[in-house]
This record gives structure tokens, sequence and C-alpha cells, in this order.
């Protein structure tokens, strides 16, 4: 059971494609074949069958796909604490953020890092809370800014930073705002700042209208251009607040108190750790209480 059939498979299951897998892996479709077929051996299970022209994973393989991807995210894990143990300043460090934080929060705190500690091989996926969560959960990342982790989630706060959320809407709309009435514009699905809109709507009996837009500058976009108002961090709308294209709704219970969160899972690496450091120098962050 290698670390190469291991990703093998891991491949073939996100991609539901034995072509696409090896097109992924660069290797040849019959090595991507044989690799499956070997540790399907060696499990004495069948993980995959074929449905049409592509495959689907078993309930054995879905069970498993799971657990691979969890090993292979803790190899990874320990190859960047490896090198970070060596030297912090020349470890890796996997960050995941939501999309205001990469947005907003991350590009300067970066962009320092970077010249302080410019041998430190970074990576930043951005992506809907679900998914930024989910790669901690899995050992993909090894460095979450995001709202609050997830109840029960064996995660550890490492600092935290003050965080507003403001009802927003072109000045026209908000003149004449109701919480029954007035259209809404919403993140996807996934996004954190969507599911604080609709408890904040629920708690208060209301259900306007909606309109589901695909990212956080859509939303933004489509507030400004009058298509209803939306929940947003405040730090995501300064230049709209700025030009007048957007203002603040006097909204009943706003603003919402939503600071962001760096977190580590159980034992961060030094590298993580080194980053950390840096955050807490930042202006706004500081160390969670404890």
């Amino acid at each position: 059971m290698t670390e190469a059939r291991l990703r093998t498979f891991t491949a073939l299951a996100d991609t539901g494609s034995v072509r696409e897998a090896a097109r992924r892996l660069y290797v040849t479709e019959s090595a991507v074949s044989a690799s499956v077929a070997a540790l399907a051996r060696e499990l004495g299970v069948t993980l995959v069958r074929k449905e049409g022209r592509g495959l689907r994973l078993t309930p054995a393989g879905t069970v498993y796909a799971a657990y691979a991807r969890q090993v292979l995210g803790l190899l990874e894990q320990g190859r960047a604490a490896a090198r970070g143990a060596a030297d912090p300043a020349r470890g890796t460090l996997r960050l995941a953020a939501v999309t205001t934080a990469a947005d907003q929060v991350l590009p300067e705190l970066l962009a320092a890092f970077r010249a302080r500690f410019p041998h430190v091989e970074l990576a930043l996926e951005v992506g809907p809370s679900r998914q930024v969560w989910g790669s901690l959960a899995a050992h993909k990342a090894d460095l979450v800014l995001a709202g609050r982790p997830p109840a029960g989630s064996a995660t550890t706060v490492l600092a935290r930073r003050r965080n507003e959320l403001v009802v927003v809407g072109s000045p026209a709309l908000a003149a004449g705002f109701s919480l029954a009435t007035t259209p809404w514009v919403m993140r996807e699905p996934g996004s954190g700042v969507r599911a604080t809109a609709e408890t904040y709507l629920a708690e208060r009996d209301a259900t306007p209208p909606s309109l589901v837009l695909g990212s956080n500058g859509a939303v933004i976009a489509g507030a400004a251009a009058g298509l209803g108002v939306t929940l947003v961090s405040r730090d995501a709308i300064g230049t709209e607040l700025a030009t007048g294209r957007l203002v603040i709704v006097d909204a009943p219970g706003t603003p919402l108190d939503r600071p962001w969160h760096a977190v580590s899972g159980a034992t961060p690496t030094p590298t993580t750790l080194l980053f950390v450091e840096h955050l807490l120098d930042a202006p706004g962050w500081t160390a969670p209480r404890p």
C-alpha cells in the first residue's frame, strides 16, 4: 500500500475517469488501472465499478477514499513539519482562507511575511468556509483563516482579529429597506457568511426574496447595482463605502461581530507557528484568551 497507489486511487476517485486520473498524474492509463487493481487486491474489496463511460466508487471505495485523502494529507503535513523542525524559516506553509480573508486580509500579511522569510515555501487555497475547514480536517492545510471553527472539530485557535458583518445596499435600496420585503443577494452554498445571513433572517422570521450569486465579488457588485441588500464583511467594502456605491443599512441587530480566526490542527508545524508570530505582530491580531 504505497503512497503512489494511494495518490492514484484518490485521483481516480476525484475524476471518475482512468484517462483523467492518468492526465493528472502524468502516467499511462494502464498504470492507473494496474495500481488501483493492486490496491483492491491488497484490501480484498472492490473499490470501483464501471458506470457508462466512466467509473464510480463502490461504497467500500467511497469510505476508503476519505481515509486515503487523510493519510496523504498527514504525509504532506509530516514532511512540512520535518522541514520546519530543521529550520522553520525554510519550511513549508499550506494556507487555506475563505474568499474575503484571501482578498482583504491576507495580501499585505503574505507580502510582509515573504519579505521577512523569503525561503518559506508558501501555498494558498481559497474557497468557501466548508471547503477550507474540510482541507484542515483532511490535513491538506496547515493553517486556516476564516470565521469560527466548526463545533466539535479538533482544531487550535492561534490568533484572532476583529471582523464586523454589516448589511449594505445601494443608497436607493437602503432608503426604503424593509427586513420582510427588500430582496437579498446571497453567497453560494457552503459560505459561512451565507449561513450567518440565513440564521440572521430566520431568527427574525423574515423570508425576503433572495438571489444567489457565485462569489463575494459578485455579491458586492450585485448589491451596488441595486439587486438587493447583502450581509458582508466591512473589510471587503472599504472602496464601495468611500465612493458611495454602497451604504450601511440600519438593519436590526447589526453589525454582527464575527472575528477572523487563524486555526491549525492539534499540532501546528514550526513554520505555521512562525507565520502566527508574524500575524500577532500585525495590527488588530491578538492571541486567543485562555
